[in-house]
């Protein structure tokens, strides 16, 4: 017995998922395609000569689901991702999903200062007014820095925050097996850390730190016992890698034997990648593919960088037909 949707088309009979994607995020979403029965979507793609961005959908929308896949990496990135969604929507697609691997200004995501502007809230509401599709939009962010980004989207489109959670610890235990300890870069991240740590069954180590001016802190402390111990640090960005550097180098100093690094969002700004590498502080580092920065880094880093692909996460959530069902809430540890 087949279900139906509000307009009479029974639901197997839909045509399979259309995926397009911005310029920069068209690997991960074809291999989101690879890993689910999705159609990748055609997209004419071209700038005029004063810069400006000239697309065109030559796979029709009309009555099927769509996703766009695209990242907030730059101003330019997020309104074409913009400009992409509201023609898909305009152009008749049943349902729009909006995936966002990386939801970037969570550098601006409260007001500290008087007449500040949070960006974040800004960029949220830019998303949020994207036509509606004839069943809706949602969007799926991950990993996002701060959990409450999600209450910055507004009108009906649904906020979805999926957690890069098995696959991080896929990634340190393939590190670590079942002895190490996994560590933050500060307490500040002690609670996300510890979860994780709860799932693997291992310790967690975090460094205390004091601040020493507006834009300096040193490193005063380590929580545990890491000596002789493999560490595997885990925090859920690396943008210029300054402060993964800071504890790794109070880790070692600690007498850690051996120190990793896992990131969901690899940056890697200003060539950090190779100020990582040079250090001598790594052994390895291990990111996600939510930002095209790392697989760029990746590419330079002669095997120091390796990528874990958040497609099949993507894929399978993707395919959930229940917008609902895909929050997933961190376990929160015992």
């Amino acid at each position: 017995m087949s279900h139906s949707n509000r307009k009479g088309a029974a639901v197997h009979d839909l045509p399979p998922t259309l995926v397009f994607s911005t310029a920069n995020y068209q690997p991960l979403a074809q291999a989101i395609c690879d890993h689910a029965p999705f159609q990748f979507g055609q997209l004419e793609r071209k700038y005029f000569a004063d810069g400006e961005r000239y697309q065109r959908l030559l796979s029709s929308c009309t009555n099927r689901d769509v996703v766009v896949v695209g990242g907030t990496i730059s101003d330019d990135d997020t309104l074409e991702l913009y400009d992409l969604a509201s023609g898909v929507s305009a152009h008749g697609a049943r349902r729009l999903t909006l995936v966002i691997p990386y939801f970037g200004y969570s550098t601006m995501e409260r007001a500290v200062k008087s007449g500040e502007i949070v960006t974040a809230k800004a960029r949220a509401r830019l998303l949020s007014s994207i036509p509606n599709a004839a069943m809706g939009n949602r969007v799926i962010l991950v990993d996002l820095h701060v959990e409450g980004l999600t209450h910055y989207f507004e009108s009906d489109i649904h906020p979805v925050h999926l957690y890069a959670k098995d696959l991080i610890v896929g990634a340190a235990r393939a590190i670590g097996g079942s002895d190490f300890i996994l560590a933050c870069t500060d307490a500040g991240r002690a609670k996300w850390v510890e979860s994780l740590a709860s799932d693997l069954g291992v310790s967690v180590a975090f460094v205390y730190k004091r601040r020493t001016s507006g834009s300096e802190t040193v490193v005063t402390g380590v929580s545990a016992h890491v000596a002789d111990k493999i560490v595997v640090i885990y925090d859920d960005m690396i943008r210029t890698g300054g402060s993964l550097i800071g504890a790794a180098r109070a880790y070692r100093d600690a007498g850690a034997a051996q120190i990793h690094a896992i990131c969901t969002h690899g940056l890697f700004n200003k060539g950090s990648i190779s100020t990582l590498s040079s250090s001598g502080l790594f052994a390895s580092i291990i990111a996600t593919d939510t930002h095209p920065g790392a697989e760029q880094a990746a590419k330079r880093s002669n095997g120091f960088l390796t990528i874990r692909s958040v497609a099949p996460l993507l894929a399978d959530a993707l395919k959930e037909p229940n917008p609902i069902a895909l929050n997933q809430t961190p376990k929160e540890p015992t």
